[in-house]
């Protein structure tokens, strides 16, 4: 049973090996700091936080995010840690709230690595507060106690270090808010808004398994609703709401935590995601049949809560993302606990003069070594059984994938008809971790997009020698380019959406084919200078007007016949046949474009515009980093677990590209 606190509130704790989890609605930044008998951090190096995620014993997120999960080993305290603070801040240096009065008072909770809460903690009563203590752990007579602490410092992080006694409070702060900052940029969404008891809404079916980013990322709408608990009620579409990877992608991408743009009322112009109809609950999802005594309960595609089967889905694909960001989280903490086990008591072996040598010496050593090997296997055992349960889910679930949500070689697509109203989000690829390499998690972002795509056609490390061609690279990243960009047309209906191509060298004609042959371009790639000057005025013209029109609530005195479609703007070499006003433009689009229905997808190697120095790091930074090969460069919100992204090309010999992009040219034309 979970024990509620209040504040100045403690509780005993029965396990060493937790999980805390921290749930608000607003990205928070996590941190958890070691202090000694007197309460006092010794150093920086006593403190976990995104820019440095791991201490003994601790494990903290690497960027801000609305949900976070804190994995701590109190048997791999050292000594002379008698505290474990866990720290809240509200991010530094950009548009969200700077107080804790603002926003909804976080909901924390201690749990077990089984899921199972422990006890609970509401911060109420904050107010101008942008950094709290939430909760504290500390050793009493050998046992440790959680209490509910709640202090609150209008300083912020700064002030509470150095009320904690710690010289370099103001340093550490800054590099905190640093890595926040940094981190954003290569972030998957964040997961889908949790439901009243804190945790993702899924069916007791459903596997428990063992986390931004996120993504989203992570990640990823607008504010829900917070529960009593500081949970949240199924939000709408739109994201890692998380745009990150991401993920499943973001991304996570974090590979993720951005907002939805509120939604538009009056005249034609609306850029946000469909409102979803309230005016009923939700049926219930499907359940699975009772398993057998002893056995794990089946998997059953859809078995999350949602208004429509696709959202279901959706939430079931994050779920299975955090389940297993949280899985090999456990077992890798799991492992090198038993590492930092062993190397203690083999220091405590050589520290003996006595056992250095000669058979005790030999048999402690081979001692420490087994029960190593032992802690290993009980680790990867839980692991494996997980993968097993996540492995038979995402059999059930992908084939039962909206065509949005679908691989290319997944036989919706042979049924595709056009539809009638854009879904929640769109696959752009898989993630998977090395431990778990035969788990595949659909990367899912939520539509409208709310950031530009970024292909990356320059060499990665791993794709190692397979491709020194780069223009065998450069070919495979436009192809992947084409195939998001017909994923985006499908999923739209008829007339919602149109895509322009910028090729100045005309080197991507071959991977544009099928979008020029199909004609579902609203013109032939551009060529040349002038066909770059051309297509970039024209759209930047489209952002001006249409960000007039929407901020002077005048939407419906928008030009008669203009298209209010959304707009996807391919730019193939850059920055050949770019001059810097070129440039500027692209910038323009990049940031100012997706709130006002245009956006950016880029095919580029960003070390061919090192020319143009850091004035184009924001470009790459607001963008969602894609590659055409597997590469591991998307980070989860939680723990920062370095995804490995994997495109989801089309099928060698496949013809199910042309089928698709025939049916949305011809239902184009009857709309017109």
């Amino acid at each position: 049973m979970t024990a509620e606190l209040v504040r100045g509130q403690n509780h005993p704790l029965s396990q060493a090996r937790l999980e805390i989890r921290v749930s608000a609605g607003t990205p928070l930044v996590a941190a958890a700091a070691l202090s000694d008998e007197n309460g006092r951090i010794q150093g920086v190096e006593w403190v976990a936080h995104p820019g440095a995620p791991t201490q003994p014993g601790l494990e903290v997120s690497r960027q801000a995010a609305a949900d976070h999960r804190l994995a701590v080993d109190l048997d791999a305290m050292p000594e002379a840690v008698h505290r474990v603070s866990v720290l809240l801040a509200l991010p530094g240096g950009g548009a969200g709230p700077v107080r804790f009065g603002s926003v909804a008072a976080p909901f924390t909770a201690v749990t077990g690595l089984e899921g199972g809460e422990l006890v609970s903690y509401t911060l109420t009563g904050l107010d101008a507060e942008s950094a709290v203590v939430a909760l504290e752990l500390y050793r009493r007579q050998g046992a440790w106690k959680v209490r509910a602490v709640g202090q609150g410092y209008a300083g912020g992080l700064a002030e509470l270090f150095a009320d904690q006694g710690l010289p370099e409070a103001g340093q550490l702060a800054g590099s905190i808010h640093d890595a926040v900052a940094r981190g954003l940029a290569r972030s998957v969404q964040a997961p889908p808004p949790r439901t009243a008891d804190g945790d993702r809404s899924r069916q007791a079916a459903a596997p428990v398994l063992g986390p931004d980013q996120g993504g989203t990322a992570p990640q990823p709408g607008p504010v829900p609703p917070t529960s009593p608990h500081g949970g949240h009620t199924p939000a709408g579409p739109g994201q890692p709401a998380p745009q990150t990877p991401a993920y499943p992608g973001s991304a996570p991408d974090p590979d993720a935590v951005t907002a939805q743009c509120a939604p538009t009322t009056g005249g034609p112009v609306d850029y946000s995601h469909p409102r979803r109809q309230n005016a009923a609950p939700p049926p219930p999802p499907p359940t699975a049949p009772p398993a057998a005594p002893g056995q794990p309960a089946q998997p059953v595609a859809g078995d999350a809560t949602g208004w429509s089967m696709d959202e279901r889905l959706y939430n079931q694909v994050w779920g299975m993302f955090e389940d297993l960001a949280r899985s090999a989280a456990a077992y890798r903490s799991a492992v090198d606990f038993a590492e930092s086990r062993m190397d203690k008591e083999l220091e405590q072996v050589l520290a003996d003069p006595r056992s250095r040598i000669g058979g005790q010496g030999d048999a402690a050593r081979e001692a420490a070594r087994a029960r190593h090997a032992q802690l290993v296997a009980q680790a990867r055992e839980a692991f494996d059984r997980d993968l097993a349960q996540l492995a038979a889910e995402a059999e059930v679930v992908e084939p039962a994938l909206p065509p949005a949500y679908a691989r290319w070689d997944n036989p919706v697509w042979h049924a595709y008809r056009v539809p009638m109203e854009i879904p929640m989000a769109l696959r752009l690829g898989d993630l998977h971790l090395p431990e778990a390499d035969r788990v595949r998690i659909p990367m899912l972002v939520r539509l409208p997009l709310e950031r530009g795509l970024w292909i990356d056609s320059g060499r990665t490390a791993s794709a190692g020698d397979a491709f020194a061609d780069a223009h065998a690279l450069g070919r495979l990243a436009m192809e992947a380019a084409v195939a998001h960009a017909a994923r985006l047309l499908a999923v739209y209906p008829a007339g919602e959406f149109t895509v322009h191509v910028i090729d100045p060298a005309g080197s991507g004609a071959q991977a544009l084919a099928p979008l020029v042959q199909t004609g579902v371009l609203a013109a032939p790639p551009a060529l040349g200078a002038a066909g770059v000057t051309d297509v970039l005025t024209r759209l930047t013209q489209r952002v001006d007007l249409v960000q007039m029109a929407i901020r002077g609530g005048a939407a419906d005195a928008l030009p008669p016949g203009f298209d209010t479609s959304q707009q996807l703007l391919i730019v193939n070499d850059f920055p050949h046949g770019f001059d810097d006003r070129a440039v500027n433009q692209l910038r323009y689009l990049a940031d100012e474009g997706p709130s006002f229905g245009v956006h950016l997808m880029m095919v580029a190697d960003r070390e061919e515009s090192s020319a143009y120095g850091p004035l184009l790091d924001p470009l790459w930074r607001s963008l969602l980093r894609l590659t055409p090969v597997p590469d591991d460069h998307l980070a989860d919100p939680w723990v920062g677990h370095a995804w490995t992204y994997e495109p989801s090309p089309v099928p060698p010999g496949s013809q199910v590209l042309q089928l698709v992009l025939a049916q949305v040219a011809a239902a184009r034309t009857k709309f017109i």
